[in-house]
């Protein structure tokens, strides 16, 4: 009995070994292709590729944001920014946003969330309401300050029934702003394109280390 037990269970491990081994690379692609998407949506169009130069941004102590720059040509025509808050009534929600060179939301799409259905899930539209303006965020200039909900004393109508959802939706939009804008300032002074240099020359050294370590 323990010898069947055991080749039974040795049998099981192999499988999912090979299972697992198979749809690694179709999750990948799938998880790459969503990420893609989600940019494109909060953007001006481009024809670099953001993934390949995102680099982090910090807004916290302890605390960065993934910003990938839109480019067309040399010129960086937007921002987007993976944003999150663990606020939530539900706990963490994660948005994709964008900026363009104005300080303005071009869009939104949210990623990941836990919220109730029928009421905070409705951020995922609620926010982007143009014909009503109270609580649309879209357009929005960030440089007048940051957004807030108006039972806060805000100018953004927060979802009904679901203030909590509505105050954490918008923290994520306010770190996202503030990485955005540190990313602006780098831009301008370079410091952004010498951080991704210094991270590829960084690979580089990793590498050939890694290559005399083998020799």
């Amino acid at each position: 009995m323990f010898l069947s037990l055991s080749i039974i269970c040795l049998t099981v491990a192999v499988l999912l070994a090979q299972v697992n081994k198979m749809t690694a690379k179709p999750i990948a692609e799938a998880k790459a292709m969503k990420l893609q998407n989600a940019i494109k949506e909060v953007v001006p169009a481009f024809d670099n590729d953001p993934v390949a130069e995102a680099y982090k941004m910090s807004v916290a102590k302890g605390d960065s944001l993934l910003v990938y720059p839109a480019k067309k040509g040399e010129e960086v025509v937007g921002y987007a920014l993976n944003s999150t808050s663990n606020n939530g009534f539900g706990g963490e929600i994660q948005i994709m946003i964008g900026f363009d060179m104005e300080n303005r939301i071009i869009n939104y799409t949210v990623l990941q969330h836990a919220e109730t259905p029928g009421l905070g899930s409705k951020m995922a539209e609620w926010f982007k309401n143009e014909e009503k303006p109270s609580q649309s965020v879209i357009g929005r200039d960030l440089s007048q300050g940051t957004l807030t909900v108006s039972k806060d004393g805000g100018t953004v109508d927060a979802i009904t029934a679901s203030t909590i959802t509505s105050r954490a939706f918008l923290e994520a939009v306010n770190k996202a702003y503030l990485a955005y804008s540190g990313s602006k300032e780098d831009a301008r002074s370079g410091v952004t394109e010498k951080k991704v240099a210094e991270s590829s020359s960084d690979k580089s050294v990793e590498v050939k280390k890694e290559e005399n370590s083998h020799e």
